[in-house]
């Protein structure tokens, strides 16, 4: 996956984010504040922010959040939003998520919000999160996560690609947990929500065009076994929904 196919996808995509209801309201936003307990005198990046929803929650608790994107026009979205929400401690920053433009241990929180699927080397990324968290900073992790069976993962990833070439892969629960553990921080909680999605609306917001709108339909009804259950498709027409599943992880850098 190339960095130029991420910024198209969702450059061209950016309003779609601003104003998705799953982005700005979605479970895991409010979860992932709790979470984070941001304090007033803290500096927290916030990585590949999309439409902003997770910058805007932090920014309201914290002096201020620089937000990282690799694509200009999703941060000119997302920016012009949190303006207009009335949040002006947010620093806009084009840059890749994977790898920081930013000195090591700087940061007193930093959170990333169904995100790290589109990157290459997630394991990386993670490591490179925690060389900008200062001592005794947080991570919080909000990601898509798969089925721990591997063929039924497969399958749920052919099924997301379809829908965004820019997809990079979702990983089990568990496979996360382990990027986080490797990158030396301490993981002090881990949890899933599943995600009830409207199946259209989720085409749209990337633009799907109609051969592959067609193909999706076929692969998420004729989906089986752990993958049927994983998806658990419900409803017809416009109204057709089904399920994603997103991983929350809670960690922090040790004292020095």
């Amino acid at each position: 996956m190339s960095r130029e196919l991420v910024q198209k996808q969702f450059g061209d995509n950016a309003e779609n984010y601003v104003s998705s209801q799953v982005h700005a309201q979605g479970a895991s936003l409010k979860e992932m504040v709790r979470l984070a307990d941001p304090q007033p005198g803290w500096l927290a990046l916030d990585v590949a922010p999309g439409g902003g929803h997770s910058a805007l929650a932090i920014a309201r608790h914290v002096r201020q959040v620089v937000a990282v994107d690799i694509t200009f026009p999703m941060l000119q979205a997302a920016r012009d939003f949190t303006r207009s929400q009335g949040q002006e401690n947010i620093v806009w920053v084009q840059g890749n998520g994977g790898r920081l433009p930013f000195g090591a241990e700087r940061f007193d929180l930093i959170t990333c919000r169904v995100a790290l699927h589109h990157f290459p080397r997630q394991a990386a990324a993670i490591a490179d999160w925690a060389r900008c968290l200062k001592p005794g900073g947080r991570l919080v992790l909000v990601d898509n996560v798969g089925p721990k069976d591997p063929v039924a993962n497969d399958y749920i990833n052919t099924f997301e690609k379809l829908r965004d070439p820019s997809h990079g892969r979702v990983h089990s629960p568990a496979q996360l947990a382990r990027f986080i553990k490797d990158a030396g921080l301490i993981l002090l909680s881990a949890a899933t929500l599943r995600k009830p999605m409207l199946f259209h609306p989720w085409m749209t917001r990337m633009s799907v065009p109609k051969t592959d709108r067609a193909t999706l339909t076929r692969m998420l009804w004729e989906s089986d076994g752990s993958a049927r259950a994983f998806l658990n498709p419900q409803g017809e027409g416009e109204k057709t929904t089904f399920d994603l599943q997103e991983g929350l992880f809670l960690a922090h850098k040790p004292e020095q």
